[in-house]
This record gives C-alpha cells, structure tokens and sequence, in this order.
C-alpha cells in the first residue's frame, strides 16, 4: 500500500463496501482473541468503563489530510506500539498481527486512515497464551486521555477519548461499533477482547471498545 492515499478514499466507506466492512468486523469482534491470562474489563451487554465525567472534552479538530499510520501511543496506560497494515482473513474478519508481534497494532487499511473523516480502526490482542499483550490495560483509560497517532507525513493525530465500553459478543452491534458518531469528524476506534475467557471455547466472552475524537494535530 502506498504511504498517503487521495482525500477521496480517505474518506467514509459508504454503500456495499461499508456494509462489508461492518459484517467483516462483527465476525473479527467474535474471533479475535485466543488468550490464557484474564482480562482485565468486566462484561457487559453495552457496560462503559468509561463513564462521562463532570467537565466538558476539548472540541473536535477539523479532519486531516490523510497519510499513513505508524505508532499509536497512549502515555496513561503505557502504549507505544508500531501500527501494521492489516487486511480481512480467508474467514472474511479483520486480520490482527500475528502473536509473533502481539506488541504490534492493526489498523484495518480498507477503512479511513487516523486523522482522516471517518471511524478508523486499530485492532490489537489483549493477552497471548503466555503474557499481555498490546491492548491488555485498553480497559484502564479514561475518559478525556489522550491517544496519539504519529503518521507517515510528519504529523501527529491527537485523539480524545470519548468513551470505554465493553459489548459482548451475543450483543455486538456492528453499526454502534463501528459506525462514525458524527460524519464532520476524524474518529478511531480502539478495539480488543474482554470479560471472562472461556478455556473450552478458547476465546473471550466481549469485546473492549474504546471510542475518540480528533481533538489536535502536531509533528513527530
């Protein structure tokens, strides 16, 4: 893949390709995660772990250019990961990095990229069969932290995180998941397994669904 797209697939996936997309990350949100070490959010049919709290969030940025992802850091709960092109799996799902780079994240290249109008998506393992992983703490953010997005053209994607949920998988919603909160803004998604893991079926029992907002820009 090139290392900046046009402004027009930056931008929102609409018609059969979106529709693709929600079913292709509704499959990946069942499968992801076969890990041993317990996670750390509670289950919930939609439950926040990230409630809204007594002061206002910064306003939105206007979206960026788009350019390519590179590393995500996330300072309050110790992530600095590089970001991999991830594509969709011969079972249709989002294809996380390999437990071989369980350090690594997964942004989904079919969607828009960080920074850029649209709900981007980086997917990373919570745990693997001997250690945490990347994502393990995704639970321990809180609302108004800040995420961070260093990109191919210099710049830095500041986002705001908005809100922590965990959904379980016999109530995941593809389209509240995934689906942009509002069309005007560069939004991203933080996504991982959660709740209890089911050593027969070898898999998590939700999802953690981390949720924010393009708030600044800089420069690496």
């Amino acid at each position: 893949m090139s290392e900046a797209r046009s402004s027009g697939h930056g931008r929102l996936l609409t018609g059969v390709a979106w529709a693709a997309l929600l079913v292709a990350l509704w499959l990946w949100g069942r499968e992801i995660t076969d890990g041993t070490v317990t996670a750390t959010p509670a289950a919930g049919d939609v439950a926040a772990a990230g409630r809204p709290g007594a002061h206002p969030l910064p306003p939105a940025h206007a979206p960026l250019r788009a350019a390519h992802p590179r590393s995500l850091v996330i300072r309050s709960v110790g992530v600095k990961a590089p970001i991999e092109d991830r594509d969709l799996n011969r079972l249709g799902a989002v294809d996380p990095p390999p437990y071989q780079r369980a350090g690594a994240v997964g942004w989904y290249r079919g969607g828009p990229q960080p920074g850029s109008p649209g709900a981007a998506v980086l997917v990373g393992h919570v745990d693997t069969d001997h250690a945490p992983a990347v994502f393990y703490d995704l639970a321990g953010l809180k609302r108004g932290a800040t995420v961070t997005v260093d990109r191919a053209d210099g710049t830095t994607a500041e986002f705001t995180v908005e809100d922590i949920s965990v959904f379980t998988k016999d109530h995941f919603d593809a389209h509240r998941v995934y689906g942009p909160r509002d069309r005007n803004r560069a939004e991203l998604r933080l996504i991982t397994c959660g709740g209890t893991y089911d050593r027969t079926r070898r898999s998590y029992n939700a999802n953690v669904v981390v949720s924010a907002y393009l708030t600044g820009a800089g420069h690496v």
